[in-house]
């Protein structure tokens, strides 16, 4: 059973990983499938989930992306650094609550749901933040502050070899969580300066990233303390090879 936890904000989860016999029971209705019928099947499974108000966002960012050698830290998205949980701000110096699916494309701004769905919010530099803005994912351009890895040109932004599939896994899960009679119907496509429209790119970039970059541990910790916070998980964490079965 999913089990919400609505008052674990004030120190970190006991996570244990569940068992892959359990999580084949959580996907029961997706095994075997593939294509559009996968992503149905999946979006079914995930759309049962808690919605958080956006000021609960700070308090789960700092359990879900606590630095597992200094539970005062946080990790931050796209540079790697540990930075104090008590830094969440919006000055220099502070981090903030990143959507990797930019809250424009889409118009969903931080409104219960998509706009507070920690799979896709994680801690960023407030700099590396404002660079990176609602562009697009994909390869190339020219350096950026505080992130000496990244890289943003003016229609797109490049995070680090270290995350990019991380990055390419959170948007598979906000195109399958979000689909039509949800709040918003997003999906990915295979263009950049996508604006407002609901849709984020670049799709064949991302699933580059996906392979070259497989799931970490820290991503499988991270599903399991949302699944406690927010009652779902990111099926592309748990089952990849379900990223080549749809697209």
């Amino acid at each position: 059973a999913i089990v919400f936890v609505c008052c674990i904000f004030t120190s970190s989860l006991n996570v244990t990983v569940i068992s892959e016999n359990a999580t084949d029971e959580y996907y029961s209705d997706a095994l075997g499938k593939e294509g559009q019928a996968l992503k149905t099947a999946l979006h079914d499974i995930i759309d049962n989930s808690r919605m958080l108000s956006y000021s609960e966002v700070w308090d789960a960012l700092k359990i879900t992306d606590e630095d597992p050698n200094n539970p005062n830290n946080v990790i931050l998205l796209y540079t790697g650094e540990s930075r104090p949980k008590n830094k969440a701000g919006g000055d220099v110096g502070d981090w903030n609550r990143e959507h990797t699916w930019a809250k424009s494309h889409g118009d969903f701004g931080t409104s219960n749901g998509p706009g507070t769905d920690i799979h896709h919010l994680r801690p960023s530099d407030v700099q590396v933040n404002g660079a990176r803005g609602n562009l697009d994912f994909d390869n190339g351009g020219g350096s950026v502050k505080n992130c000496s890895e990244c890289k943003r040109d003016s229609d797109s932004f490049e995070p680090p070899d270290e995350v990019k599939g991380d990055i390419a896994r959170m948007l598979f899960y906000m195109a399958t969580r979000y689909e039509n009679g949800d709040k918003v119907d997003l999906e990915l496509n295979d263009k950049v300066n996508n604006g407002s429209n609901p849709y984020h790119g670049k799709i064949s970039i991302l699933l580059q990233w996906s392979e070259q970059d497989p799931v970490s541990e820290w991503e499988r910790q991270r599903n399991e303390k949302i699944y406690q916070i927010q009652g779902n998980r990111n099926p592309f964490i748990d089952h990849p090879e379900w990223v080549e079965a749809i697209w």
